[in-house]
């Protein structure tokens, strides 16, 4: 496991009890470098959105235990928000959510002449993703996608 895994392991596994004492969920915990700057960013959720209280509430309250448990070498910012609209899928209980939604894949190299595709999320495993497009499934490697996300309209 590398760095990054064990501290955003670490990160998710202090905060269960926080977010599940007040009816949240966490969605996802990233630790990544931009530009010069480690940032730890916990992303919330709930049926009825999040509010800026509930990102208040879990800031605090993980701000105290990381300062306790002091795990992470590097200095670091830290932030708590929803994880948004246009959310990425990641795990797999993000992609079981959102069967039968709209998704953007956006692929490393070109497919079929484009490198992003919107479509309806009809299936996924361990390997591959598939989104129908105008009636037609089209089916991804895990290793061809560089993002998945959810497709929303203005």
């Amino acid at each position: 496991m590398s760095k990054r895994e064990s501290y955003e392991a670490r990160t998710e596994e202090l905060l269960i009890p926080i977010v599940t004492e007040h009816g949240l969920e966490v969605y996802d915990v990233e630790y990544m470098k931009e530009a010069a700057d480690w940032y730890l960013r916990i992303y919330l959720d709930k049926p009825e959105g999040i509010t800026i209280q509930d990102c208040e509430l879990v800031s605090r309250a993980m701000s105290e235990i990381l300062d306790r448990e002091d795990f992470i070498e590097d200095a670091y910012i830290f932030e708590v928000s929803s994880p948004g609209l246009g959310r990425t899928l990641k795990k797999d209980r993000h992609f079981d959510k959102s069967i039968g939604k709209e998704v953007i894949v956006k692929t490393y190299k070109q497919k079929d002449g484009s490198k992003e595709f919107e479509g309806i999320l009809t299936a996924y495993d361990k390997d591959s993703i598939t989104i129908e497009i105008e009636e037609t499934d089209i089916v991804f490697m895990k290793s061809e996608v560089a993002l998945v996300k959810l497709a929303f309209d203005f």
